[in-house]
């Protein structure tokens, strides 16, 4: 005869299992969720202040130029 607090037991290990697996694919995808949302800032910010970065580094590189050059 099966005891029926094993049983339970059992049943409840195999829950908590089953739970901390889940929550760590659950975790996984936050995660992944998160990096791709900052990749997002990152190349949104890059497109809209790419021209000003572009002129900053023309303005050092010609001082840098001008610089040498005396």
């Amino acid at each position: 005869m099966l005891n029926p607090l094993a049983t339970l037991a059992t049943l409840v290990s195999l829950a908590q299992d089953r739970l901390e697996r889940e929550e760590k694919g659950a975790t996984a995808v936050e995660y992944g969720l998160l990096v791709g949302l900052i990749a997002v800032a990152i190349v949104a910010t890059l497109v809209l202040l790419g021209p000003e970065l572009d002129r900053l580094f023309d303005d050092v590189l010609t001082a840098l130029q001008g610089a040498g050059g005396a």
